[in-house]
């Protein structure tokens, strides 16, 4: 078996727009996001950081970084998963969200975990 698929954690993102928290007059747009983190690989793996893009339509970009996610540090065996929710604001009805997890497999590996773009957008926002 590979290094790629001893290592492997896919990520799958889907983000909803929520009205009731957002100030449209204020240009606050509020995003709620679920992610899904699956280990894909044969490794055991512990999810150690977060580095997150947020980008509004604009083109102007947050990073974020921090341990774990909401609060914890998920381990995953091979086949494993852990959900969660949480949420950005961003100026603009339309962006995006993009990023990567650091992972430490039960060898000592570190690896990244890629979290692809994933599209932030007011129902019925052209851009």
């Amino acid at each position: 078996m590979g290094e790629s698929t001893k290592y492997y954690i896919e990520v799958i993102a889907e983000a909803h727009f929520v009205p009731e928290q957002s100030t449209l007059i204020e240009k606050k747009f509020y995003f709620a996001y679920d992610i899904q983190i699956i280990n894909k690989g044969s490794m055991p793996a512990k999810l150690l950081s977060r580095h997150w893009f947020i980008v509004d339509g604009s083109g102007q970009a947050e990073e974020v970084q921090g341990v774990g996610v909401v609060g914890e540090q998920p381990y995953l065996q091979p086949g494993e998963s852990f959900e969660y929710t949480s949420y950005a604001i961003i100026n603009t009805p339309v962006g995006s969200m993009y990023g990567t997890y650091e992972m430490l497999a039960d060898d000592g590996t570190l690896f990244m975990a890629e979290i692809k773009p994933f599209r932030l957008a007011v129902p019925g926002a052209l851009h």
